[in-house]
């Protein structure tokens, strides 16, 4: 398994329409509405128990923020902002952020299809700041149940014929 500390980071810089500084993603035009991603922590916990298997660290998830507590598949689509103490950072929710194949090999075998729907939400930056390891305030335009936090959302294939 590839070694991670190099990736942990105590701050990043979010640029708005460019996503984290330093980040080789960062500015790029096909991952400007996916520039950050977002990940509740649960999801992987949840993976982890499902799969019998010991807790992840969640830094193998390759995702930019990991939360406790928060709904983040429902933010699909929404305006939300995340506050570290340096004030807030707006975020456009996105589409899912799927998992790759890679989650088999650095987590375990079936966390990539174990992953799909609880792989977190790729955002858009509206606004430059700071986000820090450690407490955050997350506010959104909707209510967000933090016990539906990790929860698999499966969204439906429309079949025609």
């Amino acid at each position: 398994m590839p070694e991670q500390d190099g990736d942990r980071r105590d701050r990043v810089e979010v640029r708005a329409g460019h996503g984290i500084v330093g980040d080789r993603y960062a500015g790029r035009p096909a991952h400007r509405d996916s520039a950050v991603t977002v990940l509740a922590v649960e999801g992987l916990e949840q993976l982890a128990a499902d799969l019998g298997v010991d807790p992840f660290d969640p830094a193998l998830a390759r995702r930019n923020v990991v939360l406790r507590g928060a709904e983040v598949e429902a933010l699909r689509g929404l305006p939300f902002s995340l506050d570290c103490g340096d004030g807030s950072v707006l975020l456009g929710g996105g589409r899912p952020a799927n998992p790759c194949a890679w989650m088999d090999v650095v987590l375990a075998p079936g966390a990539h299809r174990g992953m799909r729907g609880r792989g977190g939400v790729r955002c858009a930056a509206f606004s430059d700041g700071v986000v820090r390891v450690g407490p955050a305030v997350l506010r959104s335009p909707v209510p967000l149940n933090p016990s539906r936090a990790g929860a698999a959302v499966r969204t439906a294939v429309a079949r025609t014929g």
